[in-house]
């Protein structure tokens, strides 16, 4: 059964209080029996917590924040020595570890890291799985009205083709690589393209997307959603377990909803767990992160998230609900879904530059 509160995924809310505590974290000092925890907001299931605490006589002192480059940002300001665990997504990771910012796993420590699914076990971001561990995976597509669009095509087509969107308001996301992504899918060069040609063709495309008259603005998964209840946007970007969470506690305001992966290709992201290069408690670190890879916890997490597991023994826990599309999806649609690539150096320089571009115009 499924908890009667559910608390989505809140990646792109921007809230003022978790700022509170940042920066009451920025003059604490660590104890040997405190675990700093540097997560999303609403992302973690408050019981875990409680039941970590239990276990090891410890107290888990919970800070936020909103983005990835917020989370790199503070790291860099210090923040790489008063956190011990922290939660970025994977196109983040192989940055963290290039500059120094995290340590590698000690995986004597994590007599439960063979839970994890075969996946995960060797990804690319994170060859060997030497500096992460993940913690929850899903999906970005579209979201759109089925009443609006009866007949919709399992297309990018419904957000950057004016011929089959004419008349209705959408949105796209405000997250450069995801919304670039989308449209180098639609053009023909994969969702994870990279290279200064199919990235100019692609901002070409979200210039002119952002001149038709039904473009509603840059706006990422959670106010999409909101959006689209109230009938805001009839179509927009964002993710799959926020859209089942948003559906399963307004049954009535996204009945005529649906989700969908775009043939053309969309984004696969994990969230992961990592360890900062100073951080103070790192054997604490490592037994949260081997608490959150036990079957029952992973299960526990994913219920609480609407998010997939990428927790192999987790999945006879998990809610039904989550082992079925849109949370899990169809086999055809596993295929589709690529990791956003991470950028460095000038490739990075380049697209910040692109995606400036696109926003500016």
């Amino acid at each position: 059964m499924l908890h009667s509160l559910p608390r989505p995924f809140l990646r792109s809310v921007r809230l003022a209080w978790p700022l509170i505590g940042l920066m009451l974290a920025g003059g604490a000092q660590a104890a040997d029996d405190k675990l700093y925890l540097f997560n999303w907001t609403e992302y973690m299931d408050p019981a875990i917590i409680d039941a970590f605490e239990e276990r090891y006589d410890v107290e888990v002192v919970q800070n936020y924040f909103n983005s990835l480059p917020e989370m790199f940002a503070k790291l860099n300001a210090g923040g790489v020595s008063q956190y011990d665990v922290i939660v970025p997504s994977n196109y983040y990771v192989p940055r963290l570890i290039e500059t120094g910012l995290v340590q590698p796993l000690d995986k004597t420590k994590l007599s439960h890291l063979d839970n994890v699914l075969d996946t995960f076990q060797d990804p690319g971001y994170d060859p060997g799985g030497d500096y992460s561990v993940p913690y929850q995976w899903g999906t970005t597509g579209i979201i759109y009205n089925t009443d609006t669009f009866p007949d919709a095509p399992k297309s990018w087509s419904l957000l950057f083709d004016s011929d089959e969107n004419p008349d209705y308001p959408f949105a796209v996301a405000g997250d450069g690589q995801v919304t670039m992504g989308g449209a180098c899918a639609y053009l023909g060069h994969g969702y994870d393209c990279t290279g200064l040609d199919a990235w100019r063709e692609a901002a070409k495309l979200l210039i002119e997307t952002k001149g038709r008259d039904t473009f509603s603005g840059f706006t990422d998964g959670t106010p999409a959603l909101q959006q689209l209840s109230r009938g805001v946007v009839h179509a927009a970007m964002s993710f799959n377990g926020d859209y089942l969470a948003f559906k399963e506690e307004d049954p009535e305001g996204f009945a005529n909803t649906a989700f969908m992966i775009p043939d053309e290709g969309a984004e696969m992201w994990v969230d992961t767990m990592m360890i900062p290069a100073e951080a103070p408690n790192p054997d604490l670190a490592h037994a949260f992160i081997d608490f959150l890879l036990e079957a029952k916890v992973g299960a526990q997490l994913s219920n609480y998230n609407y998010y997939a597991s990428p927790n192999a023994a987790a999945e006879p826990y998990l809610d039904a609900v989550l082992t079925q599309p849109p949370v899990q999806p169809s086999d055809e649609d596993m295929q589709r879904l690529r990791f956003i690539p991470s950028l460095a150096g000038d490739e990075l320089q380049i697209f910040q530059q692109l995606w400036s571009e696109v926003q500016a115009r």
